[in-house]
């Protein structure tokens, strides 16, 4: 990512789950005024935070057919065959999965990996680990999407909390479809994001490489 890409990142209009956060740190500032300098500047510090966490930049899916998009932005830290999730009803066979760890820094705006419409939507409450273990998949609160593409092909894709984050946001709903790239939630500070890929899908990352969220291209599936 260029410089200019950076600087547009970071100063990215915020989302809207942001909001609350904003407004409170932003009168927490306003009330400084009235009380002690330090609280002062305690707001700022912390309105600024929240305008870096919340930050939702507009991004631009990879036109390659059959790309499949990273569905957060963070570091890959694992990339091996896994059992899905069993809320999600895929059965006990291992598929692919590509796991994004996101820190406290990284853009939190979740984004579709590819075309393809919400067929399963299941929650599961649960730990709050580090999300970067592996353990974290099948121990901590996520949230589990199934995909399933205009081909007859399944995916998933699961929002898992973190060691801090406590609240996970799904702007989805069971049959509504979605195009590759599209934000469809966010996960508040620090979390991981699972891919669960179709058998025979080709995986073109490697884990420590960097994921931008709705361009970067994670895998490539069979026609």
């Amino acid at each position: 990512m260029g410089l200019i890409d950076t600087t547009l990142s970071v100063l990215a209009p915020p989302h809207r789950a942001g909001r609350p956060f904003i407004a409170g740190t932003a009168a927490v500032a306003f009330a400084g005024l009235f009380l002690h300098p330090a609280v002062v500047w305690l707001g700022l510090a912390g309105l600024l935070f929240c305008l870096y966490f919340f930050r939702d930049p507009e991004r631009v899916p990879s036109p390659i057919p059959g790309a499949v998009l990273a569905p957060a932005d963070g570091r890959i830290v694992l990339v091996g065959d896994a059992v899905p999730p069993a809320e999600l009803g895929l059965g006990p066979a291992p598929r692919p999965r590509i796991a994004i760890f996101l820190s406290v820094l990284n853009v939190h705006v979740n984004r579709a990996p590819v075309a393809a419409v919400a067929t399963k939507i299941a929650y599961h409450a649960g730990q709050f680990l580090n999300a970067s273990v592996d353990k974290a998949s099948e121990l901590n609160e996520r949230n589990c999407i199934l995909l399933t593409l205009p081909s007859g092909q399944t995916m998933a894709v699961v929002q898992i909390a973190g060691l801090i984050a406590r609240r996970i946001l799904c702007d989805l709903r069971e049959g509504d479809s979605i195009a590759a790239g599209d934000r469809f939630g966010i996960i508040r500070f620090g979390s991981r994001t699972d891919l669960y890929l179709p058998v025979g899908t080709k995986i073109v990352v490697s884990v420590g490489q960097t994921a931008v969220g709705g361009e970067t291209v994670m895998a490539v599936l069979e026609p």
